[in-house]
């Protein structure tokens, strides 16, 4: 026995030394590493500052414009990690600087320090990153700006950088040392059926289970070590890299390569339709199909949707089939066939009457029929059989979209229990005395449960739906962690902000110039070339806000009427669920209003509204956000809203105002917009106004933001990050079956 300990003792004391010297060197290195990462960010991150600020600033300088240089300034500073800038002259002189800006740095000494390798500047708060940027104004460069960063952030995520370095080592050593020690102790017949085992195939832990009982606590800390890590790698991901078709494929095929995807939505991304000129295909105006379908081209998978087109039936194979985008075959297109009766029940009834104007809260009441929630089901239990007879393995990844598909994820989790399920709910999700309305709201909330993930758009919709579950389930919810676990299950609630796929070099190529499309817009009106025209563009629907935004237009011209006959908004409402009777009201209503309105400030030649009440192609569309001098998007409640960033990607000229309502998601993004109370008609006029009078190079300035902002958080971050957080979960499970598969061994 006690030449055994010495045996282990001469073996655990170099490994641990050579951990500890190893966990020693690496730490300088990282340090390093990360200083340059983050150098080389901020000096990036400086040359788009000045690039943002460069024309109006410049004007400002050469103006001698005191107070519009400060105003610049402090607009910047207000980012966390800027700490002062300033001004230099061509000739080095110290023109202009901020408050924070230290008295004895002089020009000459900033430009010294930005040539080095690492620009950084020791003062009293702290270190500081020095970078020198040339002022340009009409190719002429009219001096140079000096941006100091703050470095402490570097510092705080080195830190915790080491002690995940530091931990993990510690965590290794502990391991590979009770591992010895256990090893050590097996009679050499252990040894032997231990290697029989391993060339078997047979896990590594059996035999420490085996032999100790006690090593339960072990493996739950080493799930929560798992959870930690999942957590801190989804916080990385949050950074602003850039995402594209090319790095959403990338993502795909390394993790979760050779893993079967199956998407599921009420919506098909292709309708087939009979023309007199034989069979023809569409796509349909859909935020959810342009945000799917780069993830079904980039896998090859399986769509699962309701066949509505005319002639979608025609096409398929007698598994009710089709390969899709037609001409390319990229992926399969499962179709579902409804009976008029199934859809309105389901989709008309229940899914839009019901749970539309529950989760969006836009004052109109819920109706739920017990005739609609049986249909409900039976379609619900309809997609679910799809899924499994597409599935061809125990555990494919499945995407559910929205809100018609509630109890799907646990019908498919019966079915498939190895399955990873996520399911996005594509609208708002109300708070919990709200969602009580719903009779079969436990029904709902367990459907929704058996996803792996349920995503919405924004943190506060995660926070409602588990305060929601808190309020109505026995579930044991962990808010740190945003874990919803119940019967066995566990489920992330996270938010995904949905977004639009940045338009390419080519598509932009294509545009006709913001001055052709200004001048076809208006000469279509019959207006002149300097009227003034803020454009709409909506389904008709009561949640959009349509009917504040006209109140807005009406109160704006009461208080200002010289802009009488020189304004006009252009309000394109695409028909929707007509047959509903809270549709045919709304429109009804918006048609007096509009009427009344053209009535009090409509000129000969001119309305004071224009309302487009018909469906709009997307090139029509792009022409309008790009004639247009406002976007306005006044959602009463809204899960993102994708107009507001489809306005932002069409204006390449970085002109143009967005005026956004405070209750879309996306208000939470896009903050250089001027964000509305759509409720508050006062307001509402007030904001219009400052938008069609706004000076060009503060609309270039916000313009420029937003167009940032909605390029580097476009689409395929928003699927990447989704799918990226189920190939973490897919592997933790599937770690987390082996030990408990052992355990019961």
């Amino acid at each position: 026995m006690l030449s055994t300990l010495r045996l282990q003792f001469r073996f655990l004391f170099p490994l641990l030394l050579t951990l500890a010297a190893a966990a020693y060197l690496a730490l300088p290195l990282l340090d390093s590493l990360t200083l340059r990462w983050f150098s080389r960010d901020l000096t990036l991150r400086g040359v788009l500052v000045t690039n943002t600020l460069a024309d109006s600033l410049s004007t400002a300088v050469q103006e001698d414009n005191e107070a519009r240089v400060q105003t610049l300034f402090n607009r910047a500073v207000q980012d966390e990690r800027l700490v002062a800038l300033g001004v230099c002259s061509p000739n080095g002189e110290l023109l202009r600087r901020s408050v924070a800006f230290p008295a004895d740095l002089s020009c000459t000494h900033a430009a010294e320090l930005a040539e080095l390798p690492l620009p950084k500047l020791p003062l009293a708060g702290g270190a500081v990153h020095v970078g020198m940027h040339k002022l340009m104004l009409d190719g002429s460069k009219v001096g140079d700006l000096v941006l100091l960063h703050d470095l402490s952030f570097v510092e705080r995520r080195s830190q915790d950088t080491q002690k995940y370095l530091i931990a993990f080592m510690v965590a290794l050593g502990a391991i590979i040392a009770i591992i010895t020690v256990i090893v050590a102790q097996l009679s050499w017949r252990g040894w032997v059926k231990g290697a029989q085992a391993l060339l078997r195939g047979e896990g590594l832990l059996t035999p420490l289970v085996h032999s100790h009982r006690d090593l339960g606590p072990l493996a739950d800390d080493f799930r929560d070590r798992l959870r930690d890590l999942d957590d801190a790698y989804r916080r990385s991901l949050d950074r602003d890299d850039h995402w594209d078709p090319e790095r959403l494929r990338a993502l795909l095929h390394a993790q979760l390569r050779g893993d079967e995807l199956i998407v599921v939505s009420n919506r098909e991304p292709y309708i087939h339709e009979q023309g007199s000129d034989g069979v023809y295909f569409k796509r349909p105006a859909s935020g959810l199909v342009t945000a799917v379908e780069p993830v079904m081209r980039a896998c090859s998978g399986t769509w699962i949707a309701h066949g509505s087109g005319s002639a979608d039936r025609s096409v398929v194979d007698k598994h009710d089939r089709v390969m899709v985008p037609p001409g390319s075959d990229e992926y399969t297109l499962r179709r579902i066939w409804l009976t008029p009766e199934e859809e309105q029940g389901y989709y008309y009834g229940f899914a839009n009457e019901g749970l539309w104007p529950l989760c969006h809260v836009a004052h109109v009441r819920p109706v739920f029929r017990e005739s609609d929630w049986e249909t409900y089901k039976r379609v619900n239990e309809r997609f679910a059989d799809a899924v499994v007879a597409e599935a061809r393995s125990e555990d494919p990844v499945v995407l559910v979209q929205d809100y018609h598909f509630a109890l799907l994820p646990a019908l498919i989790r019966k079915r498939l229990p190895r399955a990873t399920i996520l399911t996005f709910w594509h609208i708002p999700w109300p708070n919990p005395e709200s969602f009580s309305i719903c009779p079969w709201r436990n029904e709902l909330l367990e459907g929704l449960l058996g996803s792996t993930i349920v995503g919405f758009h924004t943190r506060y919709h995660c926070k409602n739906f588990i305060e929601t579950v808190e309020r109505n389930l026995e579930a044991r919810t962990e808010h740190e962690h945003s874990t919803i676990t119940i019967n066995k299950q566990t489920t992330l609630i996270e938010s995904y902000p949905i977004s639009i796929a940045w338009p390419s070099d080519e598509e932009r190529a294509a545009w006709p110039s913001v001055a052709l499309c200004r001048s076809t817009v208006r000469e279509r009106l019959g207006l002149p070339a300097e009227h003034k025209l803020a454009v709409g563009v909506d389904r008709f629907d009561y949640t959009k806000g349509i009917l504040e935004r006209i109140h807005a237009v009406e109160r704006m011209l009461e208080k200002h009427p010289k802009l009488v006959g020189s304004f006009s908004l252009v309000q394109v409402a695409a028909p929707s669920r007509s047959d509903l009777d809270e549709y045919k009201a709304f429109q009804q209503r918006i048609r007096q209003v509009t009427d009344r309105v053209n009535g009090r400030f409509g000129r000969p030649g001119c309305q004071a509204v224009y309302l487009l009440a018909e469906h709009h192609e997307h090139d029509a569309v792009t022409e309008l956000y790009r004639a247009a001098d406002v976007c306005v998007v006044t959602s009463l409640h809204d899960g993102m809203n994708l107009v507001c960033k489809e306005f932002v990607a069409a204006r390449d000229d970085e002109q143009g105002v967005l005026m956004l309502s405070r209750f879309a998601g996306a208000a939470a993004e896009l903050n250089e917009a001027l964000i509305v109370n759509p409720y508050h008609v006062e307001e509402g006029a007030d904001a219009l106004y400052r938008a069609i009078t706004m000076p060009a190079a503060e609309q270039r300035e916000r313009m420029s933001n937003l167009r940032m902002t909605v390029r580097d958080f476009n689409v395929y971050r928003w699927a990447g990050r989704m799918l990226a957080d189920a190939a973490r979960w897919r592997l933790r499970e599937r770690i987390e079956a082996r030990m408990l598969k052992h355990n019961h061994d």
